[in-house]
């Protein structure tokens, strides 16, 4: 019987919103987590868009695997749906992990869309610590977002030196006069 598996590297690490058997610590290779995604709903507006996480191509990834009962599995699948396709700026895949103990499989994953007008390429740490710093959206502020994220992932013990970056130089923005 096949074991069913959603990947996490953002707020489905800290929040995956369904029902799961067991989570694990696995690694993604061929995509990174980087904050790519123009958010225009949750974290910001389309007249002031805020930044959310996507797997971009390239690197690895360490996040949260979720093994799903097979009999909810077309359920978790529509709520997934629902939650991360609601602009269509992720494609869903079904990608290779690995295990810390060396194990393969797949799980279900949702990948930037480099060709979606969402999509931010190549932003550097400044340039993402102050738009997470000044904007909001309907789920609470860029902000939060980011240092839930990042807190979560040391809560995981995953380490994102890129993303612990953003998050401390949003906070002198934010601490700044």
């Amino acid at each position: 019987m096949d074991e069913f598996w959603v990947f996490g590297y953002g707020s489905l690490m800290w929040n995956p919103g369904f029902d799961y058997e067991t989570r694990e610590i696995v690694t993604l290779s061929g995509y990174h987590r980087a904050l790519c995604i123009r958010s225009w709903v949750h974290r910001g507006t389309r007249e002031h868009p805020g930044l959310v996480l996507g797997l971009d191509r390239g690197g690895s990834c360490k996040g949260a695997a979720f093994r799903v009962d097979a009999e909810k599995w077309d359920s978790v699948v529509d709520y997934l749906r629902e939650r991360e396709l609601v602009t269509n700026v992720y494609q869903e895949r079904s990608l290779s992990i690995r295990f810390a103990d060396g194990r393969r499989g797949r799980a279900l994953t949702y990948t930037a869309d480099r060709h979606h007008p969402q999509y931010a390429a190549g932003l550097s740490v400044d340039d993402a610590a102050r738009t997470c710093a000044t904007s909001q959206g309907k789920s609470g502020h860029n902000a939060d977002y980011v240092r839930n994220t990042v807190a979560h992932m040391k809560q995981l013990g995953i380490r994102d030196h890129w993303m612990e970056s953003v998050a401390g130089q949003m906070e002198n923005i934010l601490q700044a006069p």
